[in-house]
């Protein structure tokens, strides 16, 4: 990789970084709510907890991870209290993730700055190796390492990870930059389905989408306002899958 290309990975994985931290610096601050990261399984046992997203651009199954309890047991906790009924993916960026789950969002006016509401708590950190941030990851929201050094997960806001396809000289790139390995499980789904994974061991990722992908597309290539938040309001509302 020459010089030049060199510099744009590096300018491109810091602004994305930024854009990360500022989901849950610059807006989750109330409650010490937070931001983001995902998953690596693709079996679902009949134990796997599943909840279902529904907007008017169709719906996403999400299977929640067994391996990060804590995390599972809040989000369906909330889910059965109808907690993100009518609530928005009220930041959304291509080609990186879609982001929802404050309850400021719902019935919220147009340009009303969004990104601040939690339930009041946080849940601490469950970050598992083999849980990634490929594509359709589900991972939990919080502050940056700075007014949270413990990357203890926001109450409720969550995002789910669309990312990008990256070539292993990208990977080897990031590799050299973070001092770490990736396995080759994450290097075969960063370079086919894609995902973000300079967020790897960086937040809760506890679940993966495992229908609706294309879903997941379509809310990604919404037009947005400045802020992120989508011109027209993408309402969501979720249940348990049984």
């Amino acid at each position: 990789m020459n010089k030049i290309r060199f510099r744009m990975l590096t300018a491109v994985l810091f602004s994305t970084m930024m854009l990360l931290a500022s989901c849950g610096n610059a807006r989750n601050t109330e409650n010490q709510d937070q931001d983001l990261q995902a998953p690596a399984r693709q079996q679902v046992e009949e134990k796997d907890q599943m909840v279902m997203i529904t907007t008017e651009m169709g719906e996403i199954t999400l299977m929640l991870y067994n391996e990060t309890p804590g995390h599972r047991d809040n989000f369906l906790k909330l889910v059965e209290e109808g907690y993100y009924n009518d609530l928005l993916f009220h930041r959304v960026i291509k080609s990186f993730m879609i982001q929802g789950g404050d309850p400021n969002s719902r019935d919220a006016e147009p340009g009303q700055p969004l990104g601040n509401g939690g339930p009041g708590y946080t849940v601490p950190a469950e970050i598992v190796p083999e849980l990634f941030h490929k594509k359709g990851a589900l991972a939990a929201a919080r502050l940056g390492d700075q007014m949270n050094p413990q990357r203890a997960s926001s109450g409720s806001q969550f995002y789910i990870v669309q990312g990008k396809v990256w070539t292993p000289e990208e990977l080897d790139m990031m590799e050299q930059q973070r001092g770490h390995a990736f396995t080759p499980e994450q290097r075969q789904a960063y370079t086919t389905i894609g995902g973000t994974p300079h967020l790897d061991g960086g937040y809760t990722v506890f679940g993966e989408v495992v229908k609706g992908l294309e879903v997941l597309d379509k809310i990604a290539s919404v037009q947005t306002a400045p802020g992120d938040r989508p011109v027209e309001d993408v309402i969501m509302k979720i249940q348990a899958v049984k």
